[in-house]
């Protein structure tokens, strides 16, 4: 499903099954995704303008160089399998890329449109070194930090080059030193302007079958064929303390040095609460302070910063219930969510309160949201109800999203779908359609 966890850094950045390796390992999955929307004029669900598909395959191998020396390598692949000649006008992914469609030469130039291209990356390649309780990992991997992650809510993710480095000498302490020098996202925070970035397309509004250039891809993660380029304007460094000295809670602060671009930090808290059995508060606040040719392109460019607040309770059986609150400052121009994709568009955002679909709403300038979810455990399948209700008046505008999902294992293939029934600044509501089988191996 889409709705996004966060978890502490020592799990987040590394994995802690990557270090226990003993003899290679080889694992992946094969996903079919298919999304359609009646958003629009004349516009139906499942019709072939307002729909997207996609087929991806993720391989990778794991194993020991020696001891306490692990390697891993994921590959990539992703292609529509000619669906968007039939059946769907759009993909999940960009990395696809298009090209004009040359072979029909009975048609004209106005009539032929785009192929989609099929391609194929390493999204991973590290190695990682164990000395007492320091680990270091480098090369091509994902992350999960809360300003800079890998959004694996869609057909494949976006990954970094980076140096990461974790210490755990401290009790109860985690230490993280990161430094990201390349990424794969699209539109990753740079300095060049706002002017400058695309926004992304609203989900099923773009298509296929128009004369190239056309917009391809509605998640607005990974660029085309999977390429890596300069993480902002000179790369950045991160920093991190992960304290769970009292057992009941996990306190988290990040600093982030995006060179030339931005400063941000973002603190967090979760407390296991010892008056309520089985209930959860959560605390967050985040900042970013633009710098350096940022500043300078847009002199008038103020700092952006949110809180969020969650409350979670599972104190009844196969049931969980929470809710969220969270609110942007009005005068920020950068949002709340990841820099690593498309931050000025519709990338996602740790705060608790972000959407199960609509990302890009919940980090934005002025934006207050609620959001409330429920998690049923029903046997025959995991039943999820969520409601999120975004007032802004200053940026995006608002949003009410209310979605259904019920999700299924069948041995290793597991099969997720959602209605999802969205308005936007107070116009008609439109429906949604999301299906995902996930084939694991």
């Amino acid at each position: 499903m889409k709705l996004v966890k966060m978890s502490i850094a020592a799990a987040v950045l590394l994995g802690a099954s990557a270090f226990a390796i003993d003899n290679v390992k080889v694992d992946g999955d094969a996903k079919l995704y298919y999304f359609t929307n009646d958003q629009g004029k004349n516009v139906s669900l499942f019709d072939k303008g307002s729909s997207a598909a996609d087929v991806a395959l993720r391989l990778g191998v794991t194993g020991d160089l020696m001891k306490g020396v692990s390697f891993g390598v994921t590959g990539y692949a992703v292609s529509t399998l000619g669906l968007e000649n039939n059946l769907v006008s759009n993909t999940f992914t960009g990395a696809h890329g298009v090209t004009a469609d040359n072979h029909a030469q009975f048609l004209n130039a106005a009539a032929k449109g785009v192929q989609v291209d099929d391609q194929a990356w390493l999204g991973e390649a590290w190695v990682a070194a164990t000395m007492g309780k320091t680990t270091a990992k480098l090369g091509r991997m994902a992350l999960d930090t809360p300003f800079a992650f890998s959004e694996t809510w869609s057909v494949v993710p976006n990954t970094f080059e980076s140096i990461v480095a974790i210490n755990q000498d401290l009790p109860d302490t985690t230490l993280v030193g990161a430094w990201v020098g390349k990424a794969n996202g699209v539109n990753a925070l740079g300095a060049a302007g706002l002017g400058t970035y695309n926004l992304n397309t609203p989900l099923g509004n773009a298509t296929l079958n128009t004369p190239a250039p056309a917009t391809v891809g509605i998640d607005g993660i990974v660029g085309t064929g999977g390429s890596f380029n300069t993480f902002g304007n000179s790369g950045a460094y991160a920093v991190a303390a992960v304290n769970n000295s009292l057992k009941f809670l996990t306190a988290q602060a990040w600093y982030y040095n995006v060179v030339n671009v931005a400063d941000a930090y973002w603190l967090q808290a979760d407390w296991d609460c010892q008056l309520v059995k089985d209930a959860k508060l959560g605390v967050q606040y985040a900042d970013m302070s633009p710098k350096g040719a940022l500043k300078a392109a847009l002199p008038a460019i103020k700092d952006s910063s949110a809180y969020a607040v969650k409350l979670a309770y599972a104190g009844v059986q196969n049931l969980k219930v929470s809710a969220a609150y969270s609110e942007a400052d009005k005068d920020g121009a950068l949002k709340i969510a990841n820099v690593a994709t498309n931050n000025l568009g519709y990338s996602q955002s740790k705060l608790y309160t972000e959407a199960y679909w609509a990302y890009g709403y919940v980090g934005a300038a002025g934006a207050k949201t609620v959001t409330v979810a429920g998690e049923y455990d029903a046997g025959v399948a995991q039943l999820g109800a969520y409601y999120t209700n975004v007032n802004n008046s200053h940026a995006t505008g608002d949003l009410q999203e209310a979605t259904l999902s019920a999700a299924k294992d069948f041995g290793p293939l597991n099969a997720t779908v959602a209605y999802i029934n969205t308005k936007l600044n107070g116009g008609d509501n439109y429906n949604a359609a999301l299906a995902m089988l996930k084939l694991k191996f």
